[in-house]
């Protein structure tokens, strides 16, 4: 329960005190501003608390953006003020100064006390929306017509729909899911449940894609299609009803690739049925878009709060948005998310798994060469100065583990070490997997590979990745990581290592989009004994090159280490990332996420 604490008698007439209590929130009124004070003091521990002031009039809507959005320590709009708990202390020194008598707008000044005292006060663009504190009769018959003529739960509609979404999601999408939200929302249903519900649905579809059988993908098809209609109504519901969480932002981050790797697996199932293995292609297209994923955050992260941030590129591309219909045409060719899935469903309906892969793999590849292609030329032409922030961010995606520590101990300022980070990533790269591909499997020298990849690469993260192209490093290792382990397994020859080497891709691909989304969330990485547990990226591939070299001739044991490994690591990092999103420590978001 939240608590509302009316600065005075409300005006007659005035539905304030119903449309407050309509938000959730118990309402308590003060005779006088000066009691304000002490009914907000009364409110319980950890609850949310704020000041109305009683003459607020306005839609119901801009009432709920501003005093329930969960995701704000404090938030305000005109005449409104509210508070989570861990911003109360700063309120109550607001209100010791502030509220003396003749004050005319409490909340307004107590706003700007929270933002002198350091706390970010949120105040939501409410747009046609109106919010306002009218000073006398005409003002209110003023602000009475201006609420007649705009339709709130129109607006409360249209802003539950992302405002930069794909082709597919925009037009065939969104029209009705929308309405599927609000329909959620008024039977209480939580964006949680419509997020599970949506996993659920994709498992299904992935059962039946391991049939082998054409009504099996048929089937398969239309369930990937309704499970991201519920994909698109989770946020919908979230942003219609300002229901955002903790658990939430863990599920919205992982469920889309849990479903989407869960039917690729459900293909390859469903292939070996009839006969072909397509295992490789499943592991290469997660590859592919993990890796794509990679270049789409460490960009983001690498100039996140760059100086400077202009380049003949970035300027080339906002003309190309003025002009429309190009917006949408760049937007479809990458294959977002949307034009993706209806893809796979279509194709998985009325072709075959292999087709599948290789029209997924062709067309995220173009798409991946696309945005990174444009991406280079942006960082090469402008002139900016990246932050420690930065730097930092990009250290903590690269996921190096305790030998690019000891790399760093050992080597200290020699020469390979002078090297810029992006040359010494791409040798290292380049040798790891040249040697996996030309050496027999099993090869000692594959293991030598290992170890000069991970000097290498340990000597790449030894400065502070600030070039122009140190965002590069990321998607780098996790190519020759994730390459290193689709190439041993495929070349073993061993009955289901390719199976153990999707699953053990998929436990580390969990680990990475997890540092992702908590670098986002502004928390930081992963603690640093959870990337030395699991060895980091240069630390697994040496072990599973070591592995292959071990157990080449010893049958299944290949497989069954892959699979030991891959277990080991889902346990360890899902405990720890479960711990981490459900504690009260967890940033309250909701990701609104990438198009891809």
């Amino acid at each position: 329960m939240s608590t509302a604490i009316l600065t005075g008698p409300p005006a007659p007439g005035s539905s304030l005190d119903g449309d407050l209590r309509s938000l959730g929130f118990d309402v308590r009124a003060a005779a006088a501003p000066d009691e304000t004070g002490a009914l907000l003091a009364a409110v319980p521990a950890g609850e949310r608390g704020g000041g109305v002031g009683p003459r607020v009039g306005g839609h119901v809507h801009a009432l709920r953006l501003a005093l329930t959005d969960p995701r704000f320590p404090a938030a305000a709009a005109p005449g409104a003020l509210t508070v989570q708990n861990g911003a109360r202390p700063a309120l109550a020194r607001a209100l010791t100064a502030a509220a003396a008598p003749g004050t005319d707008d409490l909340t307004g000044t107590l706003a700007d006390a929270l933002d002198a005292d350091g706390v970010a006060v949120h105040r939501p663009q409410l747009g046609t929306l109106v919010a306002t504190v009218p000073a006398d009769a005409e003002a209110r018959h003023r602000a009475r017509a201006a609420v007649d003529a705009v339709d709130d739960e129109a607006v409360r509609l249209r802003s539950a729909v992302k405002a930069h979404d794909g082709f597919f999601t925009t037009f065939f999408i969104s029209p009705y899911s929308r309405y599927i939200a609000r329909w959620c929302a008024r039977r209480g249903l939580t964006p949680n449940q419509v997020t599970t519900a949506s996993l659920l649905t994709a498992l299904i579809a992935a059962g039946c894609a391991a049939t082998g059988e054409r009504g099996g993908y048929i089937a398969a098809g239309v369930l990937l299609l309704v499970s991201f209609v519920l994909d698109c109504t989770d946020g919908q519901l979230a942003r219609y009803a300002l229901k955002y969480s903790t658990m939430g932002a863990w599920l919205d981050a992982t469920f889309d690739r849990a479903k989407e790797y869960a039917f690729y697996a459900g293909l390859a199932l469903g292939a070996a049925r009839n006969g072909d293995d397509v295992w490789a292609l499943a592991l290469g297209a997660m590859i592919l878009m993990t890796c794509r994923h990679v270049v789409d955050f460490s960009f983001n992260e690498a100039n996140h709060d760059a100086t400077a941030n202009t380049s003949p590129t970035a300027a080339l591309s906002d003309r190309l948005d003025s002009l429309g219909w190009t917006v949408w045409a760049r937007r479809m060719i990458i294959l977002p998310i949307g034009e993706r899935w209806a893809m796979i469903a279509v194709l998985t309906a009325v072709t075959t798994p292999r087709i599948v892969f290789w029209a997924l793999i062709i067309g995220c590849a173009f798409g991946a060469c696309y945005t990174t292609a444009g991406r280079v030329l942006r960082s090469l032409t402008r002139k900016a100065k990246r932050t420690d922030r930065a730097a930092q961010a990009l250290a903590d995606l690269a996921d190096s583990g305790p030998l690019a520590a000891l790399v760093n101990r050992v080597l200290g300022r020699t020469g390979i070490l002078m090297l810029p980070p992006l040359v010494l990533a791409l040798i290292a790269t380049g040798a790891m997997l040249s040697a996996a591909l030309s050496r027999p499997f099993g090869s000692e020298q594959t293991v030598v590979a290992a170890v000069f990849y991970a000097v290498f690469a340990g000597a790449a993260v030894a400065r502070p990745l600030k070039g122009a192209l140190d965002w590069l490093l990321p998607p780098l290792f996790r190519a020759a990581e994730y390459g290193t382990i689709l190439i041993l397994a495929a070349r073993s020859e061993v009955n289901g290592a390719l199976p153990a080497a999707y699953g053990l891709v998929a436990a580390v691909a969990y680990h990475h989009y997890d540092t992702v989304y908590r670098i986002r969330g502004g928390t930081g990485a992963p603690p640093t004994w959870l990337v030395r547990t699991i060895g980091g990226h240069e630390g697994r591939t040496l072990l599973v090159t070591v592995l292959a070299a071990l157990l080449a001739s010893r049958g299944n044991d290949f497989t069954l280490a892959l699979t030991a490994l891959a277990v080991t690591i889902a346990l360890v990092v899902l405990v720890e990332s479960i711990r981490f999103w459900v504690s009260s420590g967890a940033p309250a978001v909701h990701d609104e996420g990438e198009t891809a």
